[in-house]
């Protein structure tokens, strides 16, 4: 094999080492920008649960208030009292369910962000190391 040709094959191993290396540097990079992301996704669903908890405390309150109030207009006979009571107790069951469904959701997003950040996790490793 002539030198030149010893040459020509040592820089084409070069280049290719150089262009693994590169990418394996950009896989790693990709890895820690998804660990961020998943980190912020998991603290934005982590605040819309707390939302949803307080908006269900505050509405099982206003359910309780508009109980009372329904009982005591019924006692008392104001029917169109006792009407609103009932249209408002409505509504606020309503809204529970709908925050309850968003708890839900949230929930899961919350598991499924763990679990992404787990695997993203797993994935720098495996790039770093090779």
């Amino acid at each position: 094999m002539g030198e030149n040709m010893r040459r020509s094959l040592c820089l084409s191993i070069f280049v290719i080492a150089a262009a693994l290396f590169a990418v394996g540097q950009n896989d790693v990079r990709q890895d820690r920008r998804d660990i961020y992301q998943d980190h912020r996704d998991l603290r934005h669903d982590r605040v819309d649960r707390n939302r949803d908890i307080r908006d269900i405390h505050h509405d099982q309150a206003d359910i309780a208030k508009d109980r009372r109030e329904l009982r005591h207009d019924e006692r008392t006979g104001n029917t169109a009292g006792a009407a609103r009571e009932r249209a408002d107790i409505a509504r606020d069951r309503r809204d529970l369910r709908k925050d309850d469904r968003d708890l839900h959701a949230d929930r899961r997003d919350i598991h499924h962000d763990r679990r992404d950040i787990r695997y993203d996790r797993r994935d720098l490793r495996h790039d770093h190391h090779e």
